[in-house]
Formats: structure tokens, sequence, C-alpha cells
């Protein structure tokens, strides 16, 4: 009965997607079928681990973040966890060779947001970019070429770039909750509390790059089955993008920008449009 236990953990690292992000949730759903479980167990194993941090701020954080990675370990192991959501991604691991030097960066990057408030410089900073994004990337991104390692070496360093970028965007959305409320600040050199309009374009500049090496080196190369997907996502974050650009950097940290909706299924039918005509932008 192990596989309907699995099905079980697929299912529940599906639900926590659907609740915790519609753009990505929305973003899987037009992967491949026999590719959509795998992403689905990788973002229940990363969302989880980001709660942690996060948000269970009545509870000792160092010590069940602790408990997650041991249990993580034990099951991988074993072979079995009966924490579904550790379950799902163990199997995902073993099926598509997800190498452990990813998973324990992530947790690595992990453990820094438990103390670690500033980030003074670019190595410091690039390297919780690595950790917290752009493994995450790579551990999709082997579950999308399914075992073709001359495939991955090619695309690994777009997939990296296409992470970054997402993460990025993700600081500059929540820079009022990650200051105020996590005493957080990820850019380097960076005073986030009076961002200027200098400080934000050499953000946005950045971020614009990496969503550009992404597409033309990543996005366009992708096996089929993964393709509409991911520029689905690449999407969704560009125009969010845009909309941090459009709010001046006084009022940023005032801001909660965010996509309705309604334009997430307007980019979804538009994006369909052009992928099927051969014309993605």
């Amino acid at each position: 009965m192990k596989e309907l236990f699995d099905q079980v953990s697929y299912t529940c690292s599906k639900l926590v997607t659907k609740k915790y992000s519609t753009s990505f949730s929305l973003a899987t759903r037009m992967l491949a079928p026999e590719i959509r479980s795998a992403i689905y167990n990788i973002y229940g194993f990363v969302r989880f681990a980001d709660e942690i941090v996060d948000t269970f701020h009545e509870y000792d954080k160092e010590a069940l973040l602790l408990q997650f990675e041991k249990n993580y370990y034990l099951g991988l192991h074993q072979g079995i966890s009966l924490n579904p959501i550790l379950n799902s991604f163990i199997h995902t691991v073993k099926k598509y060779n997800i190498q452990d030097d990813l998973v324990q960066a992530f947790l690595k990057s992990m453990r820094a947001d438990l103390s670690k408030k500033e980030y003074e410089t670019q190595e410091e900073y690039d390297a919780y970019i690595y950790g917290s994004a752009d493994v995450v990337g790579l551990m999709c991104l082997r579950v999308f070429v399914n075992g073709d390692e001359k495939k991955y070496e090619e695309l690994k360093d777009a997939a990296m770039r296409l992470g970054s970028a997402f993460q990025k965007v993700n600081f500059l959305r929540d820079l009022k909750e990650d200051i105020e409320e996590l005493n957080r600040s990820y850019f380097p050199n960076v005073n986030l509390r009076e961002l200027n309009n200098e400080s934000k374009a050499t953000i946005i500049k950045e971020i614009e790059e990496d969503f550009q090496y992404a597409y033309t080196n990543g996005i366009l190369k992708l096996p089929v089955e993964a393709k509409f997907g991911v520029y689905i996502a690449y999407k969704y974050y560009k125009r969010l993008l845009r909309k941090l650009k459009s709010v001046p950097s006084s009022e940023i940290m005032d801001s909660r920008v965010r996509i309705s909706n309604g334009l997430k299924i307007s980019l979804l039918m538009r994006g369909y449009a052009r992928y099927k005509l051969n014309l993605l932008e």
C-alpha cells in the first residue's frame, strides 16, 4: 500500500502549492502531466522550510528546522517519511537524481535566515541567493531534463539566473515585511529603509539582465514538457517587476505589489496563444 501513501503525499504537496502560491500553481499546471507532481513535491519541501524560518515566530524555529532536516535525511535513508511533504520530496529526489549538495545549499540559506539580518558584501548576497533560489531552479531542471546530463549542463546557468531573478523580485515585493517584521536586509550596500531611485534602478537592471539571460539561454531551449509552464512563470514575474518598477522608490516600502488573478489568467491566455504560434517573447 506504499503506492497509496505516495499518492496521498503527492496530493499534500500539490495542496501546499495551491494554497501558498496561485502564480506558481497556475504555472505548474501548464507543465506536462508526467512532471507536474515532481515540481509540486519540490515546492512543498522548500515552502515548508521557508515557512519555518519566516512565520513560525511563536515556536523555536531553529529546533523546527533542525527536526525538519533530520526527518528528511532519516526518510531518505529509510525510503519513506511519515511526513507526506518530505515523503513526496524524497521520491522526487530519488527518481530524478537531485544531488544532495543542492539540498544542503538550500538548507544552509534557510539556517542563515534564522540569525543573519544584513548582507553587507556581494559574496554573502550571492551565496544566499544561490542557496535560497538558484538551487531550486536546478532541482526543477533535474526534473525537466529527466536524466539528460548534457541538457542539464547546457541549461544549468540559465536555470540559476531565472531562480535568482524570481528571488530578487520577491525581495523587492516583500521589502516592507522583510525590514519591519523580519528585520532583514538582503541587498548589499543599499539603505532599503530610504531606497533612492539610483539604487532601485540598479537592482531592477540586475533583475532584467537575469531574466534576459534565462529566457534566451534557457527557457527557449527547454524540453517541450516544461517550456510553456516555465515561460508562464517567467511572464508572471516579468509583469510583477514592471509593476514594481512603476512604484516610486520613496513609496515602495508602503506598497505590496501583486498581480490580480484576472491579470494572471489574461497573461496565461495570451502566453498560450503566442506559444502555440511559436511567437514567444
